[in-house]
């Protein structure tokens, strides 16, 4: 019979069985026996270290250099890669064949709910093919164009890439750019043309597209329907054929690129590594190029797709390794790994991310701003395309100002942010960085440099102390059905942009390209662009540097007093209408006072638009019925008096409320 006694007595018993093993482990100091918090948290301990030494360990030694393959799917956005990672994963016994295997690679929550991938995901895969073993390294990566510099990285580590194109859409704007990024790395190309099985799929006319925009003889091509698995064995015999073998030495020193890395809260970063020169087994010590410091490394292994450790990994193949490193600055992307006392070369790194877009992020509560700031260092090892400066507002406080590569970009860091780490922000309208030529030498010589770039519009220097403002420019390229052609001209030349080229890519498809300046595609221009296309034109945009341009700072003012949060820069012929319609937001958020608020956009001493928002006035007369009017005057007189002197010594704060209005990234229209 379970009584309190038996149940103290039994539990005292698994105490002392689990002190003693604990002890054995080294977890606990000989007898001494742990309070039930201590024995959860080392019970924890325990599964988190122990489940790596469970798991059988691949010998990684039996897949020589010439039998592995590294490659990556690239592709437009919704054209089927993480369809065709599914099946290959399934194809290689990597993972069963349920219907519930839908984006496997897909693991953050953002991915599922949006149905887009926003991190490359690496997966080993051991293939029998002509009584050979093979190991394939597979990187899927995201096919927007904000998260480019995923796919630029991910290419670092491979030999080969799956160009992936939609049998029903063909070649889209994305479809384009990884193309040249993949030529540029001068990898090998597999165009592979999924989704056969649409009604209105036509492979025919994507294989003339091909060949025409890339210069590839379509007799290449693989028709493939990843959805219903036809011709999947045909993309990895083409993988295992066409693309080369890694060029390294594994009885050189050892050389590893750092591609990707992720941080775990118990067992620090985890790196993604891609192995050039040499072997990296458990207990080495290793140095990183960039930091100099050294780390031993506690385990190494492949992502099978999850967590799979082995002995060693060795040249040529791709992995993870973790050496506890702990710190956000450690995990550097594009650093090199060496054994320690064994120098070498370091690799050459990527360009690092530019960012395009910047955006203030204040927390909603200040009591907040610590828990804040580490969830956004954790992210920032997780995505190090996002830089990040300290910034403070007087209006919402002590906060920081964020680069992103893109609108996109921003918003699906800010719901990780809302998702993996429980916090809410305010997020500012976005900017883009500008550049100032200072004109004199004095100033030159206080901020050190002749050309000095904006990221924050309330730094804007004034006219007098340069001698010409430079806005950034992309060049965007857009593909649309040919009848949609007069409508997206006229939306690109209201947004001042420049037209380059225009091509036809087939029949009813035309590829134009545009010299825009950034600030006007930044917030809207993508949904604009779909929406007078029914959907159908695709966009993507490269950096091309900085242009001449007339720039004015246009300061907002509540009852003449600036309010430096609302600060933008715009361009001298935009400047009217924007002005009018952050007065108007403003005119709609801020609350009624006892006297006038009179809301201006201003450039320098000159109002360029205006708004007013009307008093509260108590009816004086209620009490004169009938009487002399000269009563009522006095009255009226006495109340405009009150008015004026309040008004003058009436302070204005601007709600928080208000602010997260006006600034909200896309404002109600």
């Amino acid at each position: 019979m379970w009584t309190p006694v038996s149940r103290g007595r039994w539990h005292g018993r698994a105490l002392t069985v689990w002190a003693t093993a604990a002890a054995h482990r080294g977890l606990l100091e000989p007898r001494r026996t742990p309070s039930r918090g201590a024995a959860a948290k080392s019970r924890t301990l325990d599964r988190l270290y122990s489940s790596a030494d469970r798991k059988e360990k691949i010998d990684m030694s039996r897949f020589s250099v010439e039998n592995t393959r590294n490659f990556s799917i690239i592709a437009h956005v919704d054209h089927g890669k993480s369809t065709l990672a599914d099946r290959l994963l399934e194809l290689t016994g990597t993972i069963d064949k349920t219907k519930n295997n839908k984006q496997v690679l897909d693991k953050l929550q953002v991915e599922r709910e949006r149905g887009i991938t926003v991190k490359a995901q690496t997966a080993s895969l051991f293939y029998n093919c002509d009584g050979k073993q093979y190991l394939l390294n597979l990187i899927d990566t995201p096919g927007h164009v904000d998260f480019s510099y995923e796919v630029s990285r991910s290419l670092s580590a491979c030999q080969g890439v799956l160009l992936v194109v939609d049998a029903n859409e063909g070649i889209q704007a994305q479809t384009v750019a990884n193309f040249f990024l993949a030529f540029e790395a001068q990898l090998s190309v597999i165009p592979v043309i999924n989704k056969i099985d649409l009604k209105n799929a036509d492979p025919a006319r994507v294989e003339k597209q091909i060949e025409k925009v890339f210069d590839i003889p379509s007799d290449e091509c693989i028709k493939i329907s990843a959805k219903l698995g036809t011709n999947i064995e045909r993309v990895l015999q083409a993988v295992i054929e066409r693309i080369p073998p890694p060029k390294v030495h594994r009885k050189n020193p050892l050389k590893a690129l750092v591609f990707d890395s992720t941080f775990d809260q118990y067992r620090g970063v985890i790196a993604n590594v891609a192995l050039f020169d040499g072997v990296v087994s458990k207990g080495d010590k290793i140095i990183s190029a960039y930091t100099k410091k050294t780390y031993e490394v506690n385990e190494v292994g492949v992502l099978n797709p999850n967590e799979q450790p082995t002995h060693k990994l060795y040249a040529g193949q791709v992995g993870y390794l973790i050496a506890g490193m702990k710190d956000v600055t450690e995990a550097q992307i594009g650093d090199t790994l060496y054994l320690h006392k064994q120098p070498v070369e370091p690799l050459p790194g990527f360009k690092s991310a530019k960012p395009m877009v910047f955006a203030g992020m204040y927390p909603i509560d200040q009591s907040e701003y610590n828990n804040l700031k580490s969830a956004v260092e954790k992210l920032t090892i997780n995505d190090s395309s996002v830089t990040v400066h300290r910034d403070s507002s007087l209006a919402l406080g002590a906060g920081w100002r964020l680069g992103f590569l893109g609108l996109l970009h921003m918003e699906v860091f800010n719901q990780r942010l809302e998702q993996e780490y429980n916090a809410s922000v305010i997020l500012t309208t976005p900017t883009v960085p500008y550049k100032a030529v200072l004109s004199s030498a004095k100033l030159i010589k206080e901020y050190r440099e002749k050309e000095i770039t904006i990221i924050n519009p309330a730094q804007f220097p004034d006219k007098s102390k340069v001698t010409e403002y430079l806005e950034p420019v992309i060049l965007g390229t857009i593909i649309t059905p040919d009848e949609y052609t007069g409508k997206v001209m006229m939306l690109c030349q209201a947004r001042r942009a420049v037209q380059k080229n225009m091509m036809y890519i087939d029949q009813n498809r035309v590829m134009l390209k545009y010299l825009f300046p950034l600030n006007e595609i930044v917030v809207d221009f993508y949904d604009s662009l779909k929406s007078l296309s029914s959907g159908y034109a695709s966009f993507d945009y490269e950096d091309a540097g900085y242009q001449t341009a007339e720039l004015v700072k246009m300061d907002i003012l509540l009852n003449g007093n600036h309010v430096e949060e609302l600060v933008t820069i715009v361009h001298k012929d935009k400047a009217h209408s924007v002005g009018k319609a952050i007065c108007e937001r403003l005119k709609d958020s801020l609350p009624r006072q006892l006297f006038e608020i009179a809301i201006q956009a201003a450039i320098g001493s000159k109002i360029i638009a205006r708004e007013t928002v009307k008093a509260y006035r108590k009816n004086v007369l209620a009490k004169c019925y009938g009487g002399d009017i000269t009563r009522k005057m006095k009255l009226l007189k006495r109340q405009a008096e009150g008015k004026k002197k309040l008004r003058k010594i009436g302070n204005i704060e601007v709600p928080k409320d208000a602010f997260i209005k006006v600034l909200r990234t896309q404002p109600d229209k």
